[in-house]
């Protein structure tokens, strides 16, 4: 009789599908969950989610009265919502577009990270007649100021009030009704043009909370236009290391992304791509492109194993590592990625320890050392070379990683408006060389290597194309506030710093003879001797 509450429980647990204390069973199973509940239509669920969740949040009570939910329970986010995202509270200006000196070179539609400036190619006489819906002669003029005849897509084929805001809304409202820019208007060989395509352009919406001018949000940009013009909203997907570019791209309930979009630990974000890129193959997806994004954490340091053994698979997975040498979504602590003599939380500056001891880690040379991989290292501010790399790392068949240089300012010390200047400061001091690994160009690595796009390549030191001054590691140091205790009152740096030099110099060395720019030890053995 003791025994039957026992039996009664253990008779209740095997009911739901769970094993009760001290027995055994050979299927373990998790309860059943309530009828439905695995049910989703999806349209409704979007409508709801756009007009009660988002409307909730804007009206900033979302937090404070929105009841949990099913897709709150599973983490859903519906596509591009951060688009309905309104900053106007909290940016005080609006970009000025200056049409007299518009020549359509693309480069603030491309570097901007927050998608809020936007560019179409339009014939005149649909702009004319669009134009002619506008009723209000003031209100039709400043859309017109909007767009200008620039030589390139014509003759060859202020603080804001709530008037002037809503005249930016009323203008932009026009622009995406206008329709999209005509394929002929594109040129493929001005890769900045793929930003024409606002099919492409639009899949990271905007609204994303990223820093203002944020270094890693534009190369992001440009990843997914690329991929996206090349291979369509529905051509791939995106697997995310935890790390910044998941806090800002994934602050709910704003997800600026058109495409499917996933988050993983910062450790094993390419080990999870392997699973998906194997149901992928299962199904015969093989024309899908598949993405894997990560910072310092995810991709040089607890992560690498994950890359590591990724690139080893041989599975068709392209990365983006977005490197800012530092752990900027934690608090800025130093990681393998930063550089000699820089000073980060866990390297300060002091009289006992000169700022980061150890040397960087070169991950673009331990990922070509993998067989068969396509590795890049590029900048977002040097726009052909970068969209180069995602297109041929698009079509290699095989693993390829594209490593971006990406500025952070709040941990670099720089500017807002610095994250493309010194990006190309980092690539003409040798900071951050760029490359392009390819296996197809050949069997040696100096066939497959190229560091063209490089200023100077044949040289030690880049030099200032007006002044002659060589632009060296201390004088990309000197522009940024992670080095600023390195230099004594009088200017002179440091033995720190000289010392992280000599390593950027190295490097470049290294690279220069793996390209064969540089005479090796093999050469000189080989060569014969001088009479």
């Amino acid at each position: 009789m003791a025994d039957e509450p026992i039996l009664d429980f253990l008779e209740h647990e095997a009911a739901i599908g769970t094993k009760g204390p001290g027995t055994s069973k050979e299927a373990h199973e998790s309860g059943l969950l309530p009828a439905g509940v695995l049910e989703l239509d999806v349209e409704a669920y979007v409508d709801d989610f756009n007009a009660r969740i988002i409307g909730a949040y804007e009206r900033g009570i979302g937090s404070q009265e929105l009841p949990a939910d099913v897709g709150v329970a599973r983490s859903l986010i519906p596509p591009g919502t951060a688009a309905l995202r309104d900053f106007s509270y909290l940016s005080p200006e609006i970009p000025e577009f200056i049409r007299d000196r518009c020549v359509g070179c693309m480069t603030c539609v491309t570097e901007c990270p927050d998608t809020a400036i936007l560019g179409k190619a339009i014939p005149a006489s649909h702009l004319e007649q669009e134009l002619g819906s506008v009723n209000d002669a003031e209100e039709r003029e400043f859309v017109a100021s909007q767009w200008v005849k620039t030589r390139k897509y014509f003759d060859v084929p202020a603080r804001k009030d709530d008037r002037r805001l809503g005249r930016y809304r009323n203008a932009f409202g026009f622009f995406r009704k206008i329709g999209p820019t005509p394929r002929e208007y594109i040129n493929e060989k001005a890769l900045a043009d793929m930003m024409l395509a606002e099919q492409s352009a639009l899949l990271y919406v905007g609204g994303a909370g990223s820093c203002t001018g944020c270094g890693e949000a534009t190369a992001l940009r440009m990843m997914v236009a690329a991929t996206g013009f090349a291979y369509g909203a529905d051509g791939f997907a995106i697997v995310a290391a935890t790390g910044c570019n998941t806090v800002y791209t994934s602050t709910y309930p704003y997800n600026p992304y058109l495409v499917p979009w996933t988050n993983s630990l910062f450790e094993n974000a390419p080990a999870v791509a392997m699973g998906v890129r194997g149901k992928w193959d299962q199904r015969r997806w093989q024309a899908k492109r598949l993405w894997v994004i990560g910072g310092d954490g995810a991709m040089y340091d607890i992560g690498f194993q994950s890359l590591s053994r990724m690139l080893a698979s041989g599975m068709d997975i392209k990365v983006l590592v977005l490197d800012t040498q530092v752990y900027s979504n934690t608090g800025g602590q130093v990681s393998t990625a930063s550089f000699l003599a820089q000073e980060a939380k866990m390297a300060a500056v002091g009289p006992a320890v000169p700022g980061k001891q150890e040397r960087r880690k070169e991950l673009g040379l331990l990922c070509l050392m993998h067989p068969e991989v396509y590795v890049a290292q590029t900048t977002a501010a040097h726009i052909n070379h970068f969209y180069r790399a995602i297109l041929d790392a698009n079509t290699f068949p095989g693993p390829a990683v594209v490593i971006a240089y990406t500025t952070c300012q709040p941990e670099h010390g720089v500017a807002d408006d610095r994250a493309a200047e010194q990006a190309r400061l980092a690539v003409e001091s040798r900071a951050f060389p760029l490359f392009i690994y390819d296996p197809r160009k050949g069997e040696t690595i100096r066939q497959r290597l190229s560091l063209q796009g490089n200023p100077d390549p044949k040289e030690d030191w880049a030099r200032h194309p007006k002044t002659g001054a060589v632009i060296d590691f201390v004088t990309f140091a000197r522009s940024e506030g992670r080095f600023a205790k390195q230099f004594h009152s009088d200017g002179s740096p440091s033995e720190a710093l000289l010392r992280a030099q000599a390593d950027r110099s190295a490097n470049w060395r290294r690279l220069q003879e793996l390209a064969g720019l540089r005479p090796g030890p093999e050469d000189a053995e080989s060569s014969p001797p001088r009479p």
